[in-house]
């Protein structure tokens, strides 16, 4: 079996590709092809737990879910994650390999195509069609030596490319032309199609424009996509779906208030919370204060807890908390933040920044030793009060303590977290808390509310269900499986 594949680039980073490329996975594996997803090179704080042990971007474990498949590490064989002072984290085929400041970088991909290219050609003896997907913009002409990402990886790999503009953005028509013009020619040459993304309104209004973009580049049009507004339903990979503002909910029962920083990670954490009718998530970002009458203050993950930790109380968010804790105000730690709640933090290898330690917000009584070993791994168990529980870790870092002695957790035999002794503050370091059901639940009665009644998983599988039928309403897909090669 040799799948045949297509690229989907964008103008610019946030046009949709993920989504685009996650509805179409789903489409295709409705019309009974074995479909996986590829991205060369991601960057993003927010990522998955492989199967086969690894790492990869969110928005390629969506794509995986689509396709109803395992995720593997082949799918995304470069991942880079950002933390501060030692540039990104560089995570190749599941494993971090180093860090690189991004000139180092610049230097490192020629030795990575050929394991982006190892993985696509593994990939492509699995599946009857791969879909590729770009990162950031295909005009990014200063990048375009020893590209791995778009074109040098379309060119290497020989991969035609779809080109996706977003019209919601203005200027798609320019965006699109301007594209072809800046590239190449041999790059232009493999682009054979392209899609304007999020249209409201008529699809008429545009006819012409979608004609004289097709005339100006001389590609066929895949189709005009109408905006999907329940995209905001499935698992986000990009922090910038963090700055809308707070969504507001009449009647909502339980407030929880989440500090959002600039190193934050796995923030999928939030969204089952956001979808229960009773919860109200309150994003507080620098400049604003944790409001006094939240029900839980929620620390989620940080790829830079020191310096994310620096960052919280330079908002004086230290302050803010420690106010709602003297008003026996509830606090939970994910991850990183489960650090932070700690004594000290000690980074005596350099992991993420030049070697040190530094005081905790003091609500629990453990210290955190930062290492290079990385644990990658599903897990499930059963919290302190016994409720059932399953998620994922992904941590570096040991911490212990007396509130150990209350652990938040029992996995596999072994206790996880801590608690205070009041039973007030918690930490932990599982992610994909909240998308269980059972815990969800537990944490809502927990905070003064009623069990849930939402199935998100249930949820996230019929949006993504929906998401397909748009895109066979909108796109060309039989023409799409002709470009494919």
């Amino acid at each position: 079996m040799v799948a045949r594949s297509l690229m989907f680039q964008g103008t610019g980073s946030d046009v949709g590709k993920s989504l685009v490329v996650a509805g179409l996975a789903r489409a295709f594996t409705l019309r009974g092809l074995k479909v996986l997803p590829f991205k060369p090179q991601n960057m993003s704080n927010n990522a998955a737990v492989t199967a086969d042990g690894g790492e990869i971007g969110r928005a390629q474990a969506l794509q995986a879910r689509a396709a109803k498949v395992p995720l593997s590490v082949h799918m995304n064989p470069v991942l880079l994650k950002p933390q501060s002072e030692v540039g990104a984290q560089v995570v190749v085929q599941g494993r971090v390999e180093g860090n690189a400041k991004a000139a180092e970088y610049q230097q490192l991909k020629p030795k990575l195509m050929p394991r982006v290219l190892e993985s696509f050609d593994l990939l492509r003896s699995q599946a009857d069609l791969v879909l590729v997907e770009g990162a950031g913009s295909a005009s990014e002409i200063n990048l375009r030596q020893n590209d791995i990402a778009n074109m040098g990886f379309a060119r290497a790999a020989n991969v035609p490319v779809v080109l996706i503009g977003d019209i919601d953005r203005g200027g798609v028509i320019a965006s699109l032309a301007g594209t072809k013009s800046v590239l190449d020619p041999d790059d232009a040459a493999m682009i054979r199609g392209f899609i304007v993304n999020r249209f409201r309104g008529d699809p008429a209004l545009f006819a012409d424009g979608m004609r004289m973009i097709g005339d100006l580049t001389g590609w066929r049009s895949i189709g005009l996509l109408p905006h999907f507004p329940d995209a905001a339903r499935l698992p986000a990979e990009d922090a910038l779906g963090l700055n809308g503002p707070s969504a507001l909910k009449t009647g909502a029962k339980i407030r929880i208030a989440v500090p959002i920083l600039p190193h934050i990670s796995n923030f999928d954490d939030l969204d089952p919370l956001e979808a229960e009718p009773d919860v109200e998530l309150v994003r507080v970002r620098a400049g604003q204060a944790i409001p006094g009458d939240c029900d839980l203050v929620l620390l989620v993950g940080s790829k830079a807890t020191i310096s994310d930790l620096a960052a919280f109380r330079a908002a004086g968010f230290d302050v803010d908390i420690a106010a709602h804790v003297r008003r026996a105000g509830r606090v939970l730690g994910l991850c990183g933040g489960y650090q932070m709640l700690g004594k000290k933090i000690s980074d005596p290898d350099g992991i993420e920044g030049p070697p040190g330690s530094v005081e905790g917000l003091g609500l629990l009584d453990v210290e955190t030793v930062l290492s290079a070993d990385k644990r990658l791994e599903a897990v499930s168990g059963t919290s302190f009060d016994g409720v059932s529980l399953a998620g994922y870790e992904m941590h570096v870092g040991r911490t212990v303590g007396a509130d150990c002695a209350r652990p938040f957790s029992m996995i596999g035999g072994e206790a996880d977290g801590a608690s205070s002794a009041d039973g007030r503050v918690w930490g932990t370091y599982l992610h994909g808390l909240f998308a269980d059901d059972r815990q969800r639940s537990a944490w809502l009665m927990r905070l003064g509310g009623t069990a849930s009644g939402l199935d998100y998983e249930a949820g996230v599988e019929e949006v993504l269900d929906r998401l397909a039928g748009h895109m066979e309403q909108h796109l060309d897909l039989d023409g799409l499986l002709r470009l494919a090669r």
